[in-house]
């Protein structure tokens, strides 16, 4: 099945699913009730609910990401304290796999026989949303009715990229404290089966397991195993059944004022559990929230370090490609002790 046909459902969405217009600076969170149970409906809700729309002005481009001061840089570089730096980067796929392309390299300067030259060179050609690819989503990647995070319009967007909310305004970097939500270790297993939803009471559980606390301006990431699950047991369609985080755990973000969000996949469970919206966590995020999201992260070494040291909190670096205009960017997140 091609990586178009994956992720057509999870691209229709952005125009198709409610009538809403999203307002700025709700904090109120949805009505309580099962949270298996969640409808098209509630999603729509707390597309508004859980806005962040004009927060930080009618013009603001970073999010979240105002979350982090510089108090908080202070804060997560207090945390080094061995100088121990772990990658959370997958290694380059290049296959075209789990409906998505392949990573292109090709030598376009090597030596020939007989010859000598000054130099090698290379390029590379990636199409990296998708499933293998570690990466960065900028605000600009999701649309909800016509509008992208703050209320900008989807007209922003043209052949020569985003005129708003490009991944250019994340050219300083993100740099503060991160905490691990390792569910595998949380539930004693070497990685989540198939379709298993993440829950906020398994967010909390892992919190007081762990001895840490989400606080507001932290980065989140969550381990559910993926990599593991791949190596011995192949790809799989990602979309039919894949652990991540249930819909619900969307207000618990809000509430703790989470500054970016990622996994070693793409964050939400799939199936959704949410009849007509595949993909709830990544779009309320996205364009409600205004919170960056991390896809695909390589989260076996760190949990590994972090289990090692029973410190499940890090100082966060990642440092997108300045593209005027992109929608994100491949990204070599660092996790440093």
């Amino acid at each position: 099945m091609s990586r178009r046909r994956i992720l057509l459902p999870y691209l229709v969405v952005t125009g198709a699913l409610v009538g809403a217009v999203l307002p700025g600076g709700g904090a109120e969170e949805p009505r309580a009730k099962d949270p298996k149970k969640l409808t098209k409906a509630d999603i729509d809700e707390m597309m508004t609910t859980l806005s962040n729309w004009g927060r930080w002005g009618k013009e603001d481009q970073l999010g979240t990401l105002n979350l982090i001061t510089p108090e908080k840089r202070k804060q997560a570089a207090a945390l080094v304290k061995d100088g121990i730096t772990v990658s959370l980067a997958h290694p380059v796929i290049k296959e075209n796999v789990e409906g998505s392309s392949a990573f292109g390299h090709r030598m376009v300067a090597l030596p020939r026989e007989g010859q000598e030259i000054t130099g090698s060179a290379d390029e590379y050609k990636v199409n990296y949303h998708g499933f293998t690819t570690t990466h960065l989503d900028s605000l600009c990647h999701l649309i909800y009715k016509g509008k992208m995070y703050n209320g900008f319009s989807q007209k922003e967007v043209t052949e020569k990229g985003s005129r708003k909310l490009g991944v250019e305004n994340v050219r300083k970097g993100i740099f503060t404290r991160c905490v691990l939500m390792d569910m595998p270790r949380h539930f004693d297993v070497r990685f989540l089966e198939g379709n298993q939803a993440i829950y906020p009471k398994d967010l909390e559980a892992w919190e007081k397991k762990a001895g840490f606390k989400v606080e507001r301006g932290d980065a989140l990431l969550v381990h559910t195993g993926r990599w593991t699950r791949r190596a011995l047991n192949g790809p799989w369609n990602i979309m039919a059944g894949s652990a991540g985080l249930h819909a619900s755990c969307l207000p618990w973000l809000k509430k703790r004022d989470v500054a970016l969000v990622g996994s070693d996949l793409a964050l939400d469970v799939m199936p959704s559990g949410v009849e007509g919206f595949p993909l709830p966590v990544h779009w309320v995020c996205g364009v409600a929230m205004g919170l960056p999201i991390l896809d695909n992260c390589d989260l076996e070494n760190v949990s590994k370090e972090a289990n090692a040291r029973k410190r499940w909190v890090f100082l966060l670096t990642v440092a997108p490609l300045v593209v005027e205009g992109g929608t994100g960017s491949p990204v070599n997140p660092l996790a440093t002790y």
